[in-house]
């Protein structure tokens, strides 16, 4: 328990009369920015209070520093106590019943409450906090937290079982974003001038590094909570609002902080991170240059070492080689990540990261830097995007985030990794929270759009009988067709960047490549998700979906470049292609004559299974609703393409062709099997979610959505299979058949599926909903 604040009760026993106020405000553990503002409003505009009380109860009113549960049943236990002795009209509002508490601890003090002035600023605050009357004393001292919305509709699952379970472990940081992002303080404004967008996006972002969100990932000893966890489901919920806001966090607190905490050591760590968590130093990840972006081991920025001084030069050499689209960078950054070819003593070492001053503390730039605004983009206008160009930048040695590499005073160089390609992909590695994180948020994004496309097309009427009501525009099978699919993808993808994150989260060193190449490929087929299902749901809501006013212009615009940052999707899959086929020419090395045997044997199984008529063409409703039917044929998919993915590339080397000529010859074929591969992994996580919750009341209907993801996939993909014999065309109309029913029985629960997401009203704010 905090015994300076008890401390202070006694030392001060009249501010026990602000007692039931406080605990009201953070008795549903998050002190909202609204509810602060208005407590010190009051405090400031009367003379009632000394300085040394106020900054007593701001202390209090610290988002940070929480009273603990114990401190909070200390407080309501006191109050208890007293209101035993109170008569009922001191329960009559919450101001009220703090004087009559105050009176009962500080008799000496009874003057201050006779005041006017003193009741007034008490019932003022109360007003400005919401909870007039004696419910609201009730509440203090019956400890009852609000009952949460209820769904009023008949659905035929649980919905707050289901909330639960999307939120997973997290569920209590994600519902403490939620009440923020409710808060007034974060409602949406029109913003027809970027710098007044990009400044309300800085405040908002003070607000939730305030309430400790920014720096949770970060070692407890510099503010955090040492817990990459959090912020992984903190960056996920923010997808739910402006997505400014979304990208303005990552930059600040994942990019350029964890660049500092992955690639830096004790030392940086010291110097940069407690400043970063409270964004008191603002900063940047400047790693794309103009000439490379998804080329990072090519760009052409430079850092030489001068063992006379002790200092690295950071150069532009060139306009290609300008720090190019760097969030944080045009207005409000101080310090940059740079990356940039080291080079000591006349060797190269490859790229490494540096700190790098580019601003003094008043906002101007440091000698030898050059900024420049990127100016209005496509979208995400809220964030200073920028470009850097650097001078002859003299930065000190310790400068160099030396976690893999380091520099001694001499110019000698050490690295822990030998060898430039695998200290460059550990390097990597450690940043590819990016590629977890970015997907995750662009999924929350879609569920926005979802849950504005099906609520309205619940409302919505168009056409009918005659003399008979309008139908509801989902009732059309062809408006199911549209967003159902949709639906079951996003619980599909839901359940698989769960078990990605599980996975990065608790990742041993020898996984480290397969769950990179999990991320890029997750990475690619979800954000294209997020583009495709934002576009469908907007046309979805015709003319409506067009207006500002109902969140689709903001969505689309904001997502539409995540399916390029983070990496290209079409490149990430080419990453994740050579994953895959590593992993395959590794099994058969390690093979030996008797796995040979066994391999090709069972693909000899596997053919004569596949290719029987009673399995090539069975149409039972049974067999196309098994989950083992679904399973095989996603690995079906991803098996042929690997095999034969990789004849073709051993027939190209084999006559005599370069290894870099023949990967181009097969591009489009190994991005195909990328994402075979990726699918497989989506529907595998959503089988196993399933399994883990046979007990569960929402079994059914998981069941119904994930039979639909994955026999739309099989749809979507009839041609292919249709050309390996693995359907015959009585199969796959049977198939066609089975969606357009699924899509039908998915509607009954369309409503209820999209509650389930817990999007916060003031979130959704879609004009067309209200």
């Amino acid at each position: 328990m905090n015994t300076e604040r008890l401390q202070t009760l006694k030392d001060y026993p009249h501010l026990y009369s602000f007692l039931p106020m406080l605990y009201i405000a953070w008795s549903d553990e998050v002190l909202l920015p609204s509810e602060v503002e208005a407590i010190q409003k009051v405090m400031t505009q009367e003379k009632w209070l000394e300085p040394s009380e106020i900054r007593i109860i701001n202390r209090w009113l610290d988002p940070a520093n929480p009273p603990s549960a114990r401190e909070l049943q200390f407080w309501r236990q006191k109050m208890i106590e007293a209101g035993r002795e109170l008569p009922s009209e001191a329960r009559q509002s919450l101001a009220a019943l703090g004087v009559e508490i105050a009176k009962l601890k500080a008799n000496e003090h009874l003057d201050w409450f006779a005041r006017q002035e003193t009741n007034n600023a008490l019932c003022a605050i109360e007003e400005a906090l919401g909870v007039v009357g004696s419910d609201a004393c009730g509440e203090v001292l019956a400890d009852k937290r609000p009952e949460a919305d209820t769904v009023e509709e008949e659905v035929s699952f649980p919905v707050e079982e289901m909330t639960k379970l999307l939120d997973g472990d997290y569920a209590a940081e994600k519902w403490k974003v939620r009440r923020l992002l409710s808060d007034p303080a974060f409602a949406y404004q029109d913003f027809e001038n970027k710098d007044a967008y990009r400044e309300q996006v800085l405040q908002w972002c003070k607000v939730l590094a305030d309430q400790g969100l920014g720096a949770a990932a970060f070692p407890e000893k510099y503010g955090g909570k040492d817990n990459l966890g959090i912020y992984v489901a903190v960056f996920e919920t923010l997808g739910y609002h402006d997505l400014s806001l979304l990208i303005k966090f990552g930059v600040q607190f994942g990019l350029f902080g964890g660049s500092i905490a992955w690639l830096g050591t004790e030392k940086h760590h010291k110097k940069y991170l407690k400043d970063i968590g409270t964004l008191a130093l603002p900063g940047c990840f400047a790693m794309t240059e103009s000439g490379h972006g998804s080329n990072v081991r090519e760009i052409e920025t430079t850092a030489i070492y001068d063992p006379e001084t002790e200092e690295f030069i950071i150069c532009t050499p060139s306009d290609n080689a300008r720090k190019e689209y760097i969030g944080n960078a045009a207005k409000h950054g101080q310090v940059a990540t740079v990356f940039a070819q080291l080079s000591t003593l006349g060797e190269s070492y490859g790229v490494h990261a540096f700190a790098v001053r580019i601003r003094d503390k008043e906002g101007n730039p440091m000698p030898g830097v050059r900024i420049a605004d990127n100016g209005r983009k496509l979208g995400l206008n809220g964030v200073d995007n920028g470009r850097l160009w650097f001078d002859m930048v003299r930065i000190p040695r310790e400068n160099l985030l030396n976690r893999f590499g380091d520099v001694d005073k001499e110019g000698n160089y050490s690295s822990p990794i030998p060898g430039e390609a695998k200290r460059f992909f550990t390097m990597l590695g450690t940043l590819v929270g990016g590629r977890v994180c970015v997907p995750m948020a662009g999924l929350s994004a879609a569920k926005s759009g979802l849950s504005i496309a099906i609520k309205y097309a619940l409302k919505r009427r168009q056409f009918g009988p005659p003399d008979q009501a309008e139908t509801l525009i989902l009732d059309y099978p062809t408006h199911q067709r549209r967003l159902m699919p949709l639906l079951a993808n996003a619980y599909a993808l839901d359940f698989a960047h769960k078990y990605m994150a599980k996975r990065f989260l608790n990742q041993a060193e020898e996984d480290s490549r397969e769950i990179e190449a999990l991320a890029a490929g997750l990475k690619a087929v979800s954000t294209w998700y997020t583009t495709a299902t934002l576009q469908e749901c907007r046309e979805a809501c015709g003319g409506n979906g067009y207006l500002w006013e109902n969140r689709f212009a903001d969505l689309k615009a904001d997502t539409d470049v995540f399916t390029t940052f983070e990496g290209d999707n079409t490149v990430l899959l080419q990453l994740v292609a050579k994953g895959r086929l590593n992993v395959f020419k590794n099994e058969f090395r390690n093979m030996n004559a008797l796995g040979y045997l066994r391999f090709f044997a069972d693909q000899a199984g596997k053919t004569i299974h596949t290719y029987n008529p009673f399995f090539t063409g069975n149409t039972e409703k049974s067999h196309l609703l098994s989950a083992n039917f679904h399973l095989e044929s996603f690995q079906f998919r991803e098996e042929t393409l690997v095999l034969s993915v990789a004849n073709r590339l051993k027939k190209k080397i084999d006559r005599g062709d370069d290894s870099y000529q023949a990967f181009l010859a097969c591009q489009t074929h190994l991005v195909e099997m990328a994402t075979a591969y990726i699918d497989r992994v989506i529907l595998e996580q959503f089988q196993a979610a399933i399994e883990a919750e046979k007990d569960s009341a929402l079994v059914p209907i998981l069941k119904q959505l994930c039979q639909l993801y994955a026999l739309h996939h099989l749809e979507k993909h009839k041609g292919w299979y249709l050309e390996q014999g693995y359907f015959d065309g009585v199969k796959t109309k049977a198939i066609r058949k089975l969606v357009d029913q699924l899509c039908k029985s998915t509607r009954q629960n369309a409503g209820a599926l999209v509650d389930a997401f817990a999007i916060p009203s003031q979130c959704l704010n879609a004009a067309i909903l209200q």
